[in-house]
């Protein structure tokens, strides 16, 4: 519990103090130190301060700088306690010994901050550390959001969150936001910096901004063996020294050197650490002078410097930080800082003839080159002269793009070819399954929804899971070796003809995948305008909720160009993405281009695990939606279609049954006969099981909503089936196989032949077939483009911060989808005609 949170008369043990710099240094001065008891005396009139009494003393204390100390309280202690001790011995502990036993305990949680550059291998730390199963890959944007993960060692407990990565803490990119108020906001224990050996610079470059926030800080020198093979020399022990900050050398993808890394943080969070301490970064002469005056203003605002470090506000107002300076306007005296900055900058400006936070910058940069100048010697040879050679093939003028393009054709090839060995083996375990579900029990209600609905349902959507786990693995393979970030390079200036850039090639490629994470990683996208365009064309890329509809379709009724014509629809997909983005880009997102800046990264082979985590953790996260949304909406479309359960034609179709049955019934009849009259019976039943769905509450939805699809070629069952896929494109084929299960003769057809054996049972077009070619292309199209999921909509609304671009979402794809699978069934059928 936090101290500000106890009442009056009240007590705790101090079991942390958090804080930095002055204040932790003065708080634990007046004897708030771990293991005191505090009491709280009484509250100001106001509620603040409050007035607390410790080590025979009354002090005040002003309820913000009361938040950043823990206390234990009794009840706190013995819940803490609650699973090491027995109820008895907790009770017959006294109330001293169970709150210093409680206030141990406490003590030992460390909560971690890891925080890095893009490709720096801070989420392969992070998966090692805690057995997460997040995915690492070698380009920018993969962690758009903090992960969380706690796990023990040596008696403590680690509370570790990825934040996403960030070349700077500037207020450029919503990533950077993002770190810097976690950081002020959550003051993490421990930063833990992870740093790629390979570019020491670069990646420094936040380390000096992680000082300027006067913040605990360890450093991982992650894929220390690349650093060692090229032959370079880093005295990283030296360098530790300069900066005060330990330096843990790691490799991160084998775990090697986290021991050691976990090893350091307890010791700097016991104050163990002997290189550890706070160091100010010399700007020089005039800089340190502009930062001495303003310091002076903004340390009156006592309150404000408990949790941010007066310097590092003064170097960010000079850097002309729009979030610092906003921070800084609920203060009584924003004027005054903001005068004497504005005069500093001035000052500064007229000095070196360039803008203060390109002074900063290079002041940055400049002590980064000093400290390494006498810690680290490169080798002479030539840097990453494996990713130059591949680089000159892969990211040729001429030889790139068909690289590209056959990379490409060669995912969704495997995806199909491959996989159909695997989805036979799981459909023809469904089918024995359905088979000895309907063998041992007797026919009802819950019979029909296990075999009709639950099994041909889910089971018709667990079959695809092979094609999934295949489709992951070469996205995985892209994204891990640093292919992808070629991809976007190569892109380029296709992606600048549509006003975009390099960057936002990246999301969209990462929506093959699936569109949530896409959209997420539009952040790095800095523009505005350029990052709600690329959100709004993500949906065309066709997510892996949509590969079970394709090949179904297509394996149905294009098995012999099934490959192919998978390879098109993707092909489409991204055609009416660089066409929509056109139009958005003349129109409603009019806006200056900015200029390409994407890290490259060196290429890596990538870890079989790493490829194996990224496998296990979508097909997880498929099979988890079998057993939630998938399998709730089965039963809800099971229940829709099965009731009610007559007719008005009910009655009619049971006489002629039984009048035929009658019949089969008479001992005379000859073998030919019968036979004839078993086909009438069959026949019969199924006329009424198709009336009786016609007229199902789902027979209802479907009728109500034909006349809209009906140009479009299809039928009222596609429609709902259309209609369930709003929640998981996955749901359609699902829904298709609840649709067509209860309307044929009950043998071992899979969907596929009945799909191709449907047809309409009235109506001008009765006795033909539903589904020909040319609607299931059209279908196909709709699928595509027609609504993506809800999980995509608040996406969207999340990502855009408004409900407008949502909304807009659904209209514009629902639209274009009816608009082109209607020209496609139309002219499909002339040209056929």
């Amino acid at each position: 519990m936090l101290l500000s949170k106890l009442k009056t008369g009240e007590f705790g043990i101090i079991a942390k103090v958090k804080g930095r710099g002055a204040f932790r240094k003065r708080i634990t001065e007046m004897g708030f130190v771990k293991g005191k008891k505090v009491i709280v005396v009484k509250n100001a009139p106001l509620k603040d301060p409050i007035e607390y009494s410790i080590m025979g003393y009354e002090v005040s204390l002003r309820r913000s700088e009361a938040s950043l100390i823990e206390v234990i309280t009794p009840e706190e202690a013995r819940h803490l306690l609650s699973e090491k001790y027995s109820e008895q011995q907790l009770t017959m502990a006294s109330e001293p010994d169970l709150v210093k036993n409680g206030v141990r305990e406490a003590s030992k949680t460390i909560n971690i901050a890891l925080v890095g550059n893009p490709n720096a291998g801070k989420t392969s730390i992070f998966n090692h550390l805690a057995g997460a199963r997040e995915h690492v890959g070698n380009y920018s944007g993969v962690t758009v959001d903090s992960k969380n993960a706690s796990f023990k060692y040596k008696g403590y407990l680690f509370n570790i969150t990825d934040l996403p990565g960030t070349y700077s803490l500037t207020a450029y990119t919503p990533e950077e936001v993002f770190v810097r108020r976690f950081i002020h906001e959550q003051n993490p224990d421990i930063v833990i910096n992870v740093v790629d050996s390979s570019n020491l610079e670069r990646n420094l470059y936040l380390t000096t901004q992680l000082i300027d926030m006067d913040i605990r800080v360890i450093l991982a020198l992650n894929m220390y063996d690349e650093l060692i093979e090229r032959g370079d020399k880093f005295d990283y022990t030296m360098m530790g020294k300069l900066l005060g900050i330990p330096f843990v050398p790691t490799v991160g993808s084998k775990g090697k050197g986290l021991d050691k890394l976990l090893d350091t943080t307890i010791n700097v969070y016991t104050e163990k650490d002997k290189i550890t301490r706070h160091i100010h970064i010399n700007y020089g002469e005039e800089i340190e002078r502009s930062i001495t005056s303003i310091q002076v203003e903004i340390k009156k605002n006592s309150q404000l410097i408990v949790s941010y470090s007066s310097r590092y506000l003064v170097i960010k107002l000079l850097e002309k930080d729009r979030v610092v300076d906003k921070l800084l306007k609920a203060e009584p005296n924003y004027q005054e800082i903001r005068n004497i900055v504005n005069h500093e900058i001035l000052r500064l400006e007229s000095i070196y003839h360039d803008d203060t936070e390109t002074l900063i910058t290079d002041a940055k940069y400049g002590f980064i080159a000093g400290a390494l100048k006498e810690t680290y010697r490169e080798n002479p040879h030539k840097r990453h002269q494996t990713t130059r050679q591949i680089d000159n093939i892969l990211t040729h003028k001429f030889w790139g793009f068909p690289i590209f393009i056959f990379l490409i054709w060669l995912t969704f090839f495997t995806t199909f070819t491959l996989g159909q060995y695997p989805m036979s083996w799981i459909e023809s375990g469904v089918e024995i399954l359905g088979i000895f579900i309907n063998s041992i029990m007797s026919d009802g209600p819950l019979k029909d929804l296990l075999v009709n609905g639950i099994i041909s349902g889910v089971g018709s959507v667990i079959v695809f899971l092979p094609n999934i786990l295949i489709l992951f693995f070469f996205i995985s393979m892209l994204e891990d070796t640093g292919y992808m970030a070629r991809a976007a390079f190569i892109m380029d200036k296709l992606m600048h003809k549509i006003g975009l850039h390099g960057k936002s090639f990246i999301p969209l490629i990462m929506g093959f995948g699936c569109n949530v994470p896409a959209i997420m990683a539009t952040r790095t996208i800095e523009n505005r305008n350029n990052r709600l365009v690329t959100m709004l064309i993500t949906p065309f890329m066709s997510c892996s909720a949509r590969l079970p509809v394709y090949i179904l379709i297509l394996g149905a009724f294009f098995p012999e160009h099934a490959g192919n014509l998978l390879f098109s629809i993707y092909l489409l997909g991204i055609i009416l993405a660089v066409a929509t983005a056109m139009v958005f880009k003349k129109t409603i997102f009019k806006t200056n281009d900015l200029p390409f800046v994407m890290e490259l990264p060196p290429y890596r082979m990538p870890t079989l695990r790493s490829i194996l985590i990224h496998m296990w953790h979508k097909g997880s996260q498929y099979l988890k939606k079998m057993s939630g949304v998938i399998l709730v909406a089965v039963i809800f479309v099971w229940a829709l279609g099965y009731y009610p359960r007559k007719s008005n034609n009910t009655q009619e179709f049971d006489k002629k049954i039984e009048i035929v049955a009658e019949k089969l019934n008479t001992n005379s009849i000859p073998p030919i006969l019968r036979d004839s009259l078993t086909t009438v019976i069959h026949q019969l039943q199924m006329k009424k099981e198709a009336d009786r769905q016609v007229n199902s509450y789902l027979g209802r939805i479907g009728r109500f909503i034909e006349p809209a699809i009906r140009p479009m070629g299809f039928d009222w069952k596609m429609g709902v089936s259309l209609l369930s896929g709003v929640a998981a494109k996955e749901i359609v084929v699902s829904t298709l196989g609840v649709l067509y299960q209860s309307d044929v003769e009950a043998d071992n057809n899979n969907l596929v032949e009945k799909l191709r054996n449907e047809t309409h049972q009235s109506g001008k077009l009765q006795g033909k077939h539903v589904f020909t070619k040319v609607t299931a292309i059209a279908f196909l199209i709709f699928i595509l483009i027609y609504f993506p999921c809800v999980a995509v909509i608040s996406a969207i609304k999340s990502e855009s911060g408004s409900w407008k671009w949502a909304i807009f979402t659904i209209f514009y794809t629902t639209s274009l989808a009816w608009l082109l699978a209607f020209l496609a069934y139309q002219i499909g059928n002339l040209i056929i005609g």
